[in-house]
């Protein structure tokens, strides 16, 4: 029978024996020693460009490769919002908008608006020490958006609120 005509388990069987024979022929040939298994240029223990790099590392020539730097740096405005300003501050406002270098925060209220206005300055500073300078230069700063008495179900067209408070 040739190997065009093998069905099955003939087939099986003609495969294993094959495997058999070269498993045996592999076993007379010697060992081969450990340092024959090293690639060449084998450096020790210490450091080696083959190393596994660190995460942050390869990242971090990625960004500089691709020219990357001003996009990560205003990521990590937001990104790092609570570590810049401080928990206190970043649980009372939250950065809205980075264009053209400035900076738009809402702030939960207009005292808190007014409050930081007066810390503009030092945010600033702190930003620039976080991620680099030139990447925020004016921070804009707003309270909270006031309702819209324009728009819903029972809207009647008029004066609005003023008729009403006033």
């Amino acid at each position: 029978m040739s190997d065009e005509e093998l069905k099955g388990p003939e087939l099986a069987r003609a495969v294993l024996d094959a495997a058999k024979v070269k498993r045996a022929a592999r076993a007379t040939q010697p060992r081969k020693s450990p340092e024959e298994y090293r690639p060449r240029g084998y450096s020790g223990p210490g450091p080696d460009p083959r190393d596994p790099a660190k995460f942050g590392d390869v990242l971090a020539r990625l960004i500089k490769a691709r020219g990357w730097q001003k996009p990560a740096a205003e990521a990590t405005v937001f990104g790092a919002w609570e570590k810049v300003v401080g928990p206190e501050i970043a649980a009372r406002c939250r950065p809205v908008k980075l264009e053209e270098k400035e900076l738009t925060v809402e702030a939960e209220s207009t005292a808190w608006a007014t409050q930081l206005r007066a810390v503009a300055p030092t945010i600033i500073k702190r930003i620039a020490a976080e991620v680099g300078n030139n990447v925020v230069v004016r921070v804009r700063i707003h309270g909270p958006a006031a309702p819209s008495w324009s728009k819903g179900p029972r809207r009647v067209r008029g004066q609005g609120p003023g008729d009403t408070y006033g």
